[in-house]
């Protein structure tokens, strides 16, 4: 079934509505094909061969060329009028004459300069003053009479000259959108014989009106021929000729107009004279793809010029993508290696196995995009956007910089730390993700992320094969001792058995990160080479001076026989409190101290208390709300808070998934109490649809389902979410 229309022979065939997901057209001619408003998911177009049917294609050759013959006898025939009104010898018709000629030439003038589009509004004022101009002056005698006919003629002659421009234009355009150089050649024949015949009709004076009338209809032919190559080739001061003739042509040629294109393969297909308008491109691969640039795209990311050479040749190495909306691309196997992408959005686009090297991601937006197999090494990702949908399965990074480079700052934030080092087979994607979680404590406590980055900076501290608990715990204790400035604190852990063990701190902006790093496994390596009865001898004196250490221990044993361990820290009200345990351990602490750690048996676990501070803070955001201006009408602030009572006491929800749950819940409220924050708003939708996906695992009965059935629509419409 899916494999009937490979190779196929499909001229004017008609697929509207049709469902054809995952159909293979590849090589097949889909010249005149109709696919309106068809499910084309995952349809495979490589090296089709779209555009017109043959009957169609001769059919506008002969229009273009009846065009191109009027072209010439209009301007000529026109041309022709000031020709007679210069050979003229009563004064007030030479006066005209010479009046369009000079408004003629200024009328070209502003073509070239400004485009067609300018000289229409200023055609009509000049008609409007040649029609005032002849009522001003009836025929009551011999000067006015003369008067009304060098008005009506100077009239008729700019009139006729800018038609026959406009048509050449038209019409040289249509030849070029079809590619045939034959039919461009005829069309300037054509548009000769028809001057000629302009010529021989329109000049009723002196012979020598003949020249002039010729080379006026030449003049108009030549622009023509000049704006309508330039139209085509996509001078934007002429896109009235392009929308026009690509309109034409577009008519009767292979239409997707309203079809659904997600994940549809256009590699090396030839796409002229095709309607993409209103088409869902999701993710659709436009590789190699011929004559894109005359097909109808207006509406589509496809209209914008660098986005589609940038889909098409998927090469943008050392270009700038500052700020486009790149969303839902497909660039899997792009090269965009030193690209700037700066605040772009690049969410729910498709990177795989993309080039990155190199390239400026600072604040850009990549929120469900696919870096699967990417290369990100050597990228700068200072506040980007990633959630926990951004996929990052084997990303190829051996290290990263945090932040961009400045005069005040040339350190960009390496990782690792130990310039010396890079992140070994996966290290990125464990990296990654407790920093996700950071960012989204920070966002829910309304904290600039970027005077974070001037304050603090992270040092993380990676172990291989195993890590000694106390010698780590010794070592990064008077790691801190001996850098006071450094503002050294634990932050996080994680842990992955024996294979590895990664410790991260945060460390004033101004620290050496680098020389911090070296210095503490330096440390670590003296303290671990110690006899044993000097190592505990040292654990003990230690110990009795500073109990965080016994704490920090027992943490790092944890982490090693547990076979996955994340604990982290976050700001509550003026206390860190570890946030989340995978490796089954009771957790309390206050200002950063790693302190109160008891070990739980194997299937304890324990999450209360970030439920109960991340259910703190939901109350705290939402009681900032106002309450429903109408009586009897519950508003944002009613409906959250029964969310937030429905999530808390959905028993058959997970307690992980509880705290995942409620931070989504803080991010509506934020966004409640600034509706006109675009990007809490942005924030807001993507929290619609994790709380929707957390709810489609529960069963259908259960109350927590139930109430977000009735409650997410209406929260969506008052957060003017749809």
């Amino acid at each position: 079934m899916v494999d009937e229309f490979h190779r196929a022979s499909l001229q004017g065939a008609d697929f509207r509505g049709k469902n054809l997901a995952a159909a293979n057209f590849s090589h097949a001619d889909i010249r005149g094909a109709d696919f309106r408003d068809a499910i084309l998911i995952g349809a495979n177009f490589r090296n089709t061969k779209a555009g017109l049917p043959i009957l169609w294609a001769i059919g506008l050759v002969a229009l273009s060329l009846i065009l191109s013959l009027f072209a010439g006898l209009i301007s000529a025939y026109a041309g022709a009028f000031i020709a007679d009104l210069l050979s003229n010898n009563i004064y007030e018709n030479l006066f005209f004459g010479i009046i369009s000629l000079i408004t003629l030439a200024i009328f070209l003038i502003i073509i070239f300069w400004q485009g067609l589009g300018a000289i229409l509004t200023i055609l009509a004022e000049v008609v409007a003053a040649c029609l005032i101009a002849a009522l001003a002056f009836l025929p009551e005698n011999e000067v006015g009479r003369n008067l009304v006919i060098g008005a009506v003629f100077t009239t008729l002659a700019l009139t006729g000259v800018l038609a026959g421009i406009g048509n050449m234009a038209v019409a040289v355009a249509v030849a070029r959108v079809m590619t045939l150089p034959k039919a461009r050649t005829l069309a300037g024949v054509m548009a000769f014989i028809g001057a000629v015949l302009g010529v021989l009709l329109g000049v009723r004076s002196q012979e020598s009106a003949y020249l002039t009338a010729g080379l006026i209809g030449l003049a108009a032919i030549a622009s023509g021929i000049y704006i309508g190559w330039q139209a085509i080739a996509g001078e934007k001061k002429y896109s009235l000729i392009r929308v026009l003739a690509i309109g034409m042509v577009a008519q009767k040629g292979t239409n997707f107009r309203g079809a659904d294109l997600t994940d549809a393969d256009f590699t090396q297909a030839t796409l002229k004279s095709v309607d993409l308008r209103k088409a869902t491109l999701t993710r659709t691969c436009w590789f190699g793809v011929q004559k894109l640039e005359q097909a109808r795209v207006e509406g589509t990311y496809l209209e914008h010029p660098k986005v589609q050479q940038l889909l098409i040749t998927k090469d943008g190495r050392e270009q700038k993508f500052d700020r486009l909306d790149l969303r839902e691309l497909n660039l899997k196997d792009a090269n965009l290696q030193d690209a700037s992408l700066i605040r772009t959005d690049l969410s729910a686009a498709t990177l795989q196995n993309a080039n990155l090297l190199g390239a400026k991601l600072a604040q850009a937006q990549l929120y469900d995009t696919n870096l699967t197999q990417a290369c990100l090494t050597g990228a700068y990702i200072e506040n980007w956007g990633i959630s926990t949908d951004t996929q990052l399965d084997g990303v190829k990074c051996e290290y990263i910089y945090m932040q961009l480079p400045t005069k005040d700052d040339p350190d960009p934030c390496r990782k690792p730390d130990n310039r010396q080092e890079t992140f070994n087979e996966g290290d990125f994607a464990d990296f990654i993700a407790p920093i996700l979680k950071t960012l989204d404590l920070y966002q829910t406590q309304n904290v600039d992320l970027r005077d974070i980055g001037k304050k603090f900076k992270t040092l993380d501290l990676f172990h291989y094969e195993g890590i000694d608990p106390s010698a780590a715990a010794i070592a990064i204790t008077q790691l801190a001792e001996n850098h006071p400035e450094a503002e050294l604190e634990i932050v996080a852990l994680e842990g992955r058995g024996q294979e590895k063990v990664r410790l991260q701190a945060k460390v004033a902006g101004n620290a050496n990160r680098s020389e911090l790093y070296k210095e503490y496994f330096q440390k670590y390596s003296e303290i671990q080479s110690l006899p044993y009865s000097d190592l505990q001898a040292l654990l003990l004196g230690v110990q009795e001076k500073d109990e965080r250490i016994r704490s920090l221990e027992k943490l790092l044993e944890s982490a090693i026989h547990q076979p996955k361990f994340y604990v982290e820290t976050y700001q509550n009200q003026g206390e860190f409190i570890m946030s989340e345990s995978k490796g089954n351990v009771n957790i309390s602490g206050v200002q950063g101290s790693v302190s109160g750690v008891a070990v739980a048996g194997e299937n304890q676990t324990m999450t209360g208390v970030a439920i109960g501070a991340i259910s703190g803070s939901v109350t705290n955001t939402i009681s900032q709300l106002p309450d429903s201006s109408e009586s009897g009408k519950v508003g944002i602030k009613e409906l959250l808070t029964e969310l937030q009572a429905a999530i808390e006491a959905e028993s058959d929800l997970p307690d992980e998934d509880k705290v995942e749950a409620l931070e989504q819940v803080k991010t509506l409220a934020d966004a409640g109490q600034k509706p006109e924050d675009g990007a809490l708003q942005k924030a807001a939708k993507t929290a619609m649809k994790i709380l929707k996906g957390t709810v489609s695992s529960l069963p259908e009965a259960a109350k927590l389902a139930e109430a977000c059935t009735k409650i997410l629509p209406i929260i969506s419409k008052v957060l003017l979410l749809v």
